[in-house]
């Protein structure tokens, strides 16, 4: 099997795919920023490191010179997945991420032609919550030919890392996104709360801008998509009342993510406060999704995916997507869907899946 580099071994998430390509054997070449974090976590594993940053863009493709793929875990990856993709399409090494930012997946797939071209591929969003969430998707379309409208929500009960409570941050100047007619189109954050029936419970939802409403669009080629989350029921609704304030006062905040100091000072107060799960908490997670794709008519198919904690998912399906990419040379920008296949996702230790929940 050719060498690959996992970039951001020592992040939160970067740490657990490390441990988890060693248990199965692999021996990437972890990489990152920091030297005495890379020397001691490979030091542990017994892998060879190299500290790289990411703004060295000869260093990076020196780093990626003969690997047969990377797998990027440092985010946020709105301000990393260029450089790295840039260094790929210059050195001819596939590119996997772990993302679900929105832009992240628009810029990716922008990009198909360069990657077909290279030989290459460029799969984002190889983790929680892509994987399942774009596997169900495919799986529901398939069995509702012509549908046009899709729906999409998940409900995660489980702790962030720092790495993701930052990566979200990130997705906020954004603002609301849904797919309509096959376009994104804004949608006011907030707005649109409303119930979802999942294997383990009801819970309120409200449409979010995340980057299944790319990987949904390809891999189903549904025209109108909308992609939600569960939250509190508190939280829920407070929004259906109070959108149209977080609407004006969103500007705002966004303009506040603009200055360095501020944006250091909250990614700051993340790394403190936000550690993720330990080894307890990880191993009793556990995600829920639904999806329903329907058309003109009232015809309609219904799906229901259990799995793992996100992070736990993320370790399984991240590595099996190294290993796949590896073994079989996908090319162009793909979804995991498009990539691996719809049953992909039941590969990862404790999932399952379901059309109906009698």
């Amino acid at each position: 099997m050719s060498p690959w580099v996992l970039y951001g071994a020592t992040g939160y998430t970067g740490v657990l795919l490390a441990e988890e390509a060693a248990r199965r054997g692999h021996r990437p070449l972890l990489a990152g920023r920091n030297p005495q974090k890379l020397r001691a976590l490979g030091e542990r594993l017994n892998l060879d490191w190299k500290a790289v940053p990411l703004e060295d863009a000869a260093g990076l493709r020196a780093l990626l010179k003969g690997a047969g793929a990377v797998l990027h875990a440092a985010g946020p990856f709105v301000q990393t997945s260029s450089p790295m993709a840039d260094a790929c399409l210059d050195t001819g090494c596939s590119y996997l991420d772990i993302t679900g930012e929105l832009p992240v997946f628009q810029a990716l797939f922008a990009r198909d032609a360069a990657a077909k071209a290279k030989k290459i591929a460029l799969i984002p969003g190889v983790g929680f919550d892509v994987v399942p969430s774009d596997c169900l998707a495919a799986w529901v379309a398939a069995k509702l030919p012509g549908a046009d409208t899709l729906e999409l929500a998940l409900a995660v009960l489980g702790q962030p890392s720092a790495g993701t409570a930052k990566s979200a941050l990130g997705m906020v100047p954004g603002g609301g996104w849904v797919r309509r007619d096959g376009a994104l189109v804004p949608f006011p954050p907030g707005k649109g709360v409303h119930p979802v029936r999942f294997s383990h419970r009801e819970a309120l939802v409200v449409p979010a801008p995340i980057g299944d409403l790319v990987t949904a669009w390809h891999s189903t080629h549904i025209p109108n998509i909308t992609v939600c989350l569960a939250m509190p029921s508190s939280l829920a609704k407070i929004l259906r009342v109070a959108w149209p304030v977080g609407a004006v006062g969103l500007p705002l905040f966004n303009q506040l993510l603009g200055f360095p100091a501020f944006r250091s000072r909250l990614d700051a107060q993340l790394e403190r406060r936000t550690a993720g799960p330990d080894a307890e908490k990880l191993k009793h997670g556990s995600a829920h999704l639904y999806a329903r794709a329907s058309m003109k008519g009232g015809a309609f198919a219904e799906g229901w995916l259990d799995t793992s904690d996100g992070y736990d998912l993320t370790r399984h399906a991240a590595i099996s997507a190294v290993e796949q990419v590896l073994a079989r040379r996908p090319e162009g920008a793909l979804s995991p869907s498009q990539a691996f296949g719809v049953d992909f996702v039941l590969g990862v230790p404790g999932t399952s899946r379901r059309d109906s929940l009698g």
